[in-house]
């Protein structure tokens, strides 16, 4: 499988429902983003749903505004990382690299109604919802994330790779 995409916006929020501030570059360091709310324990489900990193498709946010006729590209999905042309649950399982850092995808991220409460417009969870919530990553390798940096894939998961030699062995 060969992934690649690159970061389009890269945002921190320092507590609990504070404004997403939106950042050139970010160091992520163990555990999570530095200045981050998750990564201080001050995030709104810390420390009972342990997020590391949160990423979100730009191609998501762009159907959330034709379809729903709601803009958030200013933060208000509250997620860390938004990227253009990944599939980000491709990266679920998988060891990925973002710039010098690398993050182990490790399950979806669903909205629930605290993103609609803080976005202050209805409507926000369900746009979120089949798949736009985007994914959690914890952080492997500490680095710096930039704005423009490249997403690929350097270990696929288990599954992947389990059908890779399933597929071989068959001769296909």
């Amino acid at each position: 499988m060969t992934q690649t995409g690159r970061v389009e916006t890269v945002f921190i929020a320092l507590e609990d429902s504070a404004p997403m501030e939106e950042l050139d570059a970010v160091e992520a360091v163990e555990g999570g983003l530095s200045g981050d709310r998750y990564l201080t324990g001050r995030g709104y489900y810390s420390p009972f749903d342990v997020c590391e990193v949160t990423f979100i498709e730009a191609e998501a946010i762009d159907d959330i505004r034709d379809e729903f006729d709601i803009d958030l590209s200013d933060g208000r999905h509250r997620r860390n990382v938004v990227t253009r042309g990944v599939d980000l649950y491709d990266l679920l399982k998988t060891t990925f690299r973002v710039g010098d850092v690398e993050f182990r995808g490790t399950r979806p991220r669903p909205p629930c109604a605290h993103v609609e409460e803080v976005a202050d417009e209805e409507h926000v969870t369900r746009a979120l919802a089949q798949r736009r919530g985007g994914i959690c990553a914890d952080v492997v390798t500490e680095g710096t994330i930039r704005v423009g940096d490249d997403i690929e894939v350097v270990e696929a998961s288990p599954r992947d790779v389990g059908r890779s030699i399933v597929d071989r062995l068959r001769g296909e």
